[in-house]
């Protein structure tokens, strides 16, 4: 088992998620919050690159302002652990405070026709809840995790949503596509992915922010194999007060804003119909997260311009070949 400076990771997960929920949230929001302004002040666990796509979202900001919201969005980061590690122990009415959905509408006339919808998620707030408050009040959620390392960890992460409810499928393992696919077919599914960050290479390039980025193909690929309606969604904080406060055990809760669903011209062919769904999901979510960029918790290189130069042409140059072999049509 991969270990860090001596500590088995899987096993620190492992502990705090059994001793979390039995800790005060005021201490347990302190500690976290210490963890987040310590991390900011030394530059630790991407700070540097969360800052450099920050200047992508708010490209105004002058050094300090930057530097501010770098902070805020350590601390938004930090939250959805500390939420993440008390979880388990949240009652039903507790999950049920914590959550409030913008434009409902967009969605539940396709659950009240046993349809599966899909939704297209950016690294927003917190997706643990929202998942959670979904298989109960939308759908039950089937959703696919990346493999973390160790492996222990990653067993830690499905257990952990698992037991909120939701099925996980393990991103790489064979036939995972093929499990989404079915699964969306069989109906009355949420399906929510996770695919402002491409972790295949075989991702699609779409603008954002004014630069190029590659994202993951998948949301805007099931939705056209297999006609379920796709849509943009944002997770975002926002505080509570007085009595949903109190219900909710937390002075957070999370925002869920659906957008509208994507449209394709059916005269394209599926790689462009692909391209044509990725982008409009990605400028509803680019448009969420300029209002809300604390709550992006993207501390990886995204944009074309931060990846590595031989690898990104290594990956277009196969992609090219795919292509002209007639393997994405």
């Amino acid at each position: 088992m991969t270990r860090r400076m001596g500590i088995d990771v899987g096993k620190l997960y492992a502990t705090a998620w059994r001793l979390a929920p039995k800790v005060p949230e005021p201490v347990l929001r302190g500690a976290f919050t210490a963890i987040a302004d310590t991390s900011w002040a030394l530059r630790k666990g991407g700070v540097d690159q969360l800052e450099r796509n920050l200047e992508r979202v708010a490209p105004g900001l002058d050094r300090r302002d930057l530097r501010r919201l770098s902070r805020a969005g350590m601390r938004s980061y930090m939250r959805y652990f500390r939420e993440a590690f008390t979880l388990s122990g949240a009652t039903p009415e507790q999950i049920q405070a914590r959550m409030r959905v913008a434009n409902r509408e967009a969605v539940q006339p396709y659950f009240d026709e046993g349809r599966s919808v899909l939704l297209a998620l950016g690294h927003l707030g917190n997706w643990d809840l929202a998942g959670a408050w979904g298989t109960r009040n939308l759908a039950p959620v089937l959703t696919v995790a990346e493999r973390l390392e160790p492996p222990s960890l990653f067993e830690e992460f499905v257990s952990f949503r698992e037991s909120l409810g939701m099925k996980i499928l393990a991103f790489g393992d064979d036939g995972v596509f093929r499990s989404l696919v079915r699964g969306t077919q069989e109906g009355g599914r949420l399906v929510p992915l996770l695919a402002d960050r491409d972790l295949s290479s075989q991702g699609v390039e779409v603008d954002m922010f004014g630069e190029r980025v590659r994202v993951a193909a998948g949301p805007a690929a099931l939705s056209v194999m297999t006609g379920a309606p796709l849509l943009g969604t944002s997770l975002t904080y926002e505080r509570l007060e007085g009595e949903r406060r109190r219900a909710a055990g937390t002075p957070w809760g999370i925002v869920a804003t659906f957008g509208p669903p994507i449209e394709t011209d059916p005269a394209l062919t599926r790689r462009e119909r692909i391209a044509q769904g990725t982008q409009q999901w990605v400028d509803f979510v680019a448009s969420e997260i300029r209002r809300k960029p604390e709550d992006w918790h993207m501390l990886q290189k995204l944009f074309v311009a931060d990846l590595d130069a031989d690898r990104y042409a290594r990956t277009v140059a196969k992609e090219k070949a795919t292509a002209a072999e007639g393997g994405t049509r």
